[in-house]
């Protein structure tokens, strides 16, 4: 050996694919279909009302129904899910975060009731509010209860599933809402400090276990299309987090500072157009968390390369388990030692990396932390990603297939066919499955259990042991948020609009060319309601379509994620608006639009309603038959050109009614 190999047969990371879809069942199916196709881990997508805390048959809950994720409801549908899968062979990674405490509950008793105790459990819950906030909306509490939830998960697994990661701090989502290299170095680790401080602070933690507590944490971070970048990334998270764990925690045991990470390569860079070229992509982004050894990922799960389209179908999902096959298994990147050790570029790169990331974490650590700097997070966040908008609209930041390179021949992936479809009949299905599970179940246990959870919540007992006892005693997710929504109350996130400053030239002429049209229109410029139906949270889109139309002179109406459609239609009302701009990103279009539309006409509001998101092609003639004057997806990534569009349809509104 040269000194620079290491010896042949190093494990490769664990492979994972991000899925769960429809019912327990049917994710089920597919999960032991891709476990014998040789995927080594589980990672389990979960509904947004599950990820919210709704049962099924909740109003907010319409049209969400397993759509971008499993439903699970109760401990029958964990059983179902795991069925055949024996817990304590198994490490699964469950990306749940507000509910992140219910769904360990369930995951625990189920084990139980296979006769597996918790110590032998092996897994991952995210349980990364902060994140939620920041990026991906599916919290449902205030940042001071929802760090106590966090804290108890961490607290309760250091004693009794000491092998289970109990927080997955997650950077990938913040590089997802525009966050640069270094914000999202500082802002993860950021979240880190305040979750640990909180679980040092709080007790529930011996001193004596609490290095090993240091050594569960984990990371969930993105890999990026600039893959030199990322590789010095990684490397500046292992260097900055071994610091942080050594002086600010005193942890002695080198292992237990180990920065132990996951990845799902970037999503945010998926192309609806020419999405072939995906595949190329996310090979790349897996490159850039695997080919440093000394910070290579601990496990991987690859986007499938139509998710810009909808919702991936087992064969997509199987061809980039196969894309990490052929990495791990046919190359020789797991026969030598770190192959940039030495490396001028990546040496100086990341050293850059973590000297401007120590400067913005210490910022956010001088304003109280990552929790109490919330807002001000999210208004970089958008700032930040206002610029990536802007770049890639004026040509500065190539996305090939999209702003250039655009010819291209038909593709023989695309299609109607070419995305999984959940069949609208599950929610109705799951609603009826609710109601036998209620009435099968001891309503007396399950009242007994729902005092015990809000006494615990209302004082300082550790909720794990109460929603375990829930979880057996048949509560529902549902009861479950409901009861703690009592003690806690709900939360709205800032919006981030701020982040961007105003004036349409500082987006370019185009813009600055609406703009002027806008300020010219009689009756004063037009009013805008951007808004978004149902429980996506993503709203990196509307924020950004809501900074364009303030910056082209337009008056901008955004309240945030989660409204009602009647919600929507009483503020299209009472603002008086010229155009409406309906957000939705889980697939819930067909059931959610028309809703909308006729609260909207029972309202009395006559607003033309534009809809954009992940909408297969095959459903903008719906939306357009059903009264939408326009539909707009991720190829429509000019928001000059949507501002105009907007503009006309206000114009031609005033005239109409004037």
């Amino acid at each position: 050996m040269t000194g620079t190999e290491s010896p042949r047969g190093s494990r490769p990371w664990l492979m994972r694919t991000y899925s769960g879809h429809s019912t327990a069942r049917a994710s089920n199916e597919l999960y032991r279909s891709m476990l014998a196709k040789g995927q080594t881990g589980l990672s389990v997508a979960f509904d947004l009302p599950t990820q919210t805390g709704y049962d099924p048959d909740h109003p907010m809950a319409r049209g969400e129904v397993g759509k971008v994720g499993v439903p699970v409801t109760h401990l029958g549908h964990m059983a179902q899910l795991m069925d055949g899968i024996p817990p304590d062979a198994m490490n699964t990674s469950m990306t749940i975060n507000a509910t992140a405490p219910w769904l360990l509950s369930l995951y625990i008793a189920n084990a139980q009731n296979a006769g597996v105790a918790s110590a032998a459990l092996r897994g991952t819950t995210q349980n990364d509010i902060v994140k939620e906030y920041l990026s991906r909306g599916t919290y449902i509490f205030g940042p001071d209860a929802s760090r106590r939830l966090t804290t108890d998960v961490v607290a309760y697994c250091s004693q009794h599933v000491p092998q289970w990661n109990p927080i997955n701090v997650c950077s990938y989502h913040l590089q997802e809402a525009g966050a640069t290299p270094t914000q999202e170095l500082a802002y993860a680790l950021a979240t880190a400090i305040d979750v640990l401080d909180a679980v040092r602070d709080s007790g529930k933690v011996p001193p004596d276990r609490f290095d090993a507590t240091v050594g569960s944490i984990s990371f969930f971070v993105n890999g990026g299309i600039r893959f030199i970048e990322e590789v010095c990334k990684v490397r500046a998270f292992t260097q900055m987090w071994d610091q942080i764990c050594a002086d600010r925690y005193g942890v002695a045991d080198p292992k237990m500072r180990r920065f132990r990470y996951g990845v799902q390569v970037n999503s945010l860079g998926l192309t609806e157009a020419q999405p072939e070229n995906n595949v190329a992509r996310i090979t790349l982004e897996a490159l850039g968390v695997t080919l440093s050894q000394r910070a290579r990922t601990r496990s991987l799960q690859l986007p499938a390369w139509n998710e810009a389209l909808g919702l991936p179908r087992p064969w997509d999902q199987q061809w980039s388990l196969r894309i990490q096959q052929v990495l791990a298994h046919e190359t020789d990147l797991l026969e030598y030692g770190d192959i940039f050790d030495g490396s001028v570029v990546v040496e100086g790169l990341t050293a850059e990396l973590v000297e401007s990331a120590q400067a913005e974490l210490t910022e956010v650590l001088d304003m109280g932390g990552a929790f109490a700097a919330i807002t001000e997070l999210k208004r970089r966040l958008v700032a930040s990603h206002t610029e990536r908008v802007r770049q890639i609209e004026s040509g500065e930041l190539t996305v090939v297939g999209v702003n250039d390179f655009t010819e291209t021949a038909p593709s023989p992936l695309e299609g109607d066919e070419s995305i999984l479809r959940v069949d609208p009949a599950v929610e109705a299905e799951l609603v009826a499955d609710l109601e036998r599970w209620r009435s099968a179940r001891n309503s007396n246990r399950v009242v007994a259990a729902l005092d015990d959870l809000r006494v615990a919540a209302s004082g300082d007992v550790n909720i794990m042991g109460p929603s375990i006892e829930a979880a057996h005693a048949g509560v529902t997710t549902g009861e479950w948020a409901q009861a703690l929504r009592e003690v806690f109350g709900e939360f709205r996130a800032p919006t981030g609009l701020g982040g961007a400053a105003a004036g349409g030239t500082s987006r370019g002429s185009a813009l600055a060319t609406v703009a002027q049209r806008c300020a010219a229109m009689a009756g004063g410029p037009p009013r805008v309601l951007v808004a978004k139906p149902g429980l996506d949270g993503h709203s990196n889109g509307a924020e950004q379509v809501a900074v364009a139309a303030r910056d082209a002179g337009m008056e901008v109406v955004y309240e945030g994620i989660r409204l009602t459609p009647g919600h929507i239609a009483a503020t299209a009302r009472d603002e008086d608006v010229d155009v409406i701009g309906l957000s939705i990103l889980s697939g819930s279009h067909l059931e959610l639009v028309p809703e909308v539309l006729a609260c909207l006409d029972a309202e009395g509001v006559s607003a033309p309603v534009v809809v954009g998101g992940i909408i297969p092609a095959a459903d903008h003639q719906a939306l357009r038959d059903s009264g939408v004057a326009a539909v707009y997806t991720p190829k429509d990534f000019e928001l000059s050109a949507i501002m105009a569009d907007i503009a006309g349809l206000a114009e031609r509104a005033r005239a109409r009614s004037g």
